[in-house]
């Protein structure tokens, strides 16, 4: 047994120090359901009490979902998804890549903090995305974002907005199938991962997989 599954099986035999009691599929229906709430200005987050939000997540937070979002700050997930404190377990690099320090992030979300479904979402004219495809000598370590979205450039074939969704298919594809922490939440039922397009002009997010 590797090192690396015996961290895991000691990580989920672990006592999880919150945990929601909304299962892998109602937590994404939850999200989808913000979603459209946001698109139609219908905000119900805004509503609650944010002296008693602040107040009930000072000890502890109880996420019941995890995103894993582009950098670019016209993707705001609580925003999108009409959530408040302590609601969303948020990961955010640009092109929204599966990096190990993501991974790790996630898995505590899911394997400690109990959130029962990760979304990987893409969106709309990614800088990142498209930097890649364009392939340009870049200032800084900018260029260290090439290689994560080198699988989706391929494969979009040139398409801009194909390869922004194929890019996040195959992230959620490597939270899935690349951490055994998170495998194993999967194979238990306890865990969904799923991912999702954002469209700017609209804010509708469309599920992918």
């Amino acid at each position: 047994m590797t090192a690396g599954v015996i961290g895991a099986s000691a990580m989920l035999s672990r006592k999880a120090m919150a945990q929601t009691a909304l299962a892998p599929e109602a937590s994404l229906a939850k999200l989808m359901a913000g979603n459209k709430r946001f698109m139609k200005a219908q905000l119900t987050s805004f509503d609650e009490d944010l002296s008693v939000l602040k107040k009930n997540t000072v000890a502890k937070q109880e996420p019941f979902a995890a995103v894993l979002s582009c950098a670019d700050s016209r993707v705001p997930p609580e925003i999108i998804f009409d959530q408040s404190i302590g609601h969303l377990f948020i990961t955010r690099v640009a092109g929204n890549i599966a990096t190990s320090e993501v991974i790790a992030s996630l898995e505590y979300g899911a394997a400690v903090l109990g959130t029962s479904v990760i979304l990987v979402l893409g969106h709309s004219g990614c800088g990142a995305v498209k930097a890649a495809m364009a392939g340009k000598e870049v200032p800084g370590q900018i260029s260290d974002l090439y290689a994560p979205l080198r699988q989706a450039v391929d494969e979009g074939d040139g398409n801009f907005e194909a390869t922004i969704k194929d890019n996040a298919e195959i992230q959620a594809h490597i939270l899935a199938t690349a951490s055994p922490v998170l495998a194993a939440l999967i194979k238990q039922k306890k865990l969904k991962v799923a991912s999702g397009y954002y469209a700017l002009d609209t804010g509708e997010v469309t599920l992918l997989s």
